[in-house]
């Protein structure tokens, strides 16, 4: 059976490292606020890496917000249990995806 506890320990590691993570990103973010270089291949290269980051920024909000719902779901006492069947998620799933919210066999049917 699933250790519940340790499975919060690890989502709220993983939250943190995730913060750290998404502030750095948006220190960079912040220093695009200054004019581009003047050189065109710069200028390129600094679009692109910004772009990147923007992206970067919304894949972390996104898990961070997967990470926020699981940690309620195990507060709820819901953390096990499939939203769509209500069945048991399964240990192996939820240990290779801590914040999955769907079995195997629901997440399938949705894909």
């Amino acid at each position: 059976m699933l250790n519940i506890k340790a499975a919060q320990e690890i989502l709220n590691f993983r939250k943190e490292e995730l913060v750290a993570r998404q502030k750095r990103v948006s220190r960079y973010t912040r220093h695009r606020e200054e004019p581009l270089p003047q050189d065109f291949a710069e200028q390129a290269i600094e679009l692109e890496n910004g772009e990147t980051l923007v992206a970067l920024d919304q894949e972390l909000t996104l898990e961070l917000k997967r990470i926020d719902q699981a940690l309620i779901r195990i507060e709820s006492g819901d953390y096990l249990h499939c939203q769509t069947c209500r069945e048991e998620i399964g240990e192996a799933r939820l240990k290779a995806l801590p914040y999955s919210v769907l079995c195997i066999e629901c997440a399938s049917a949705a894909a």
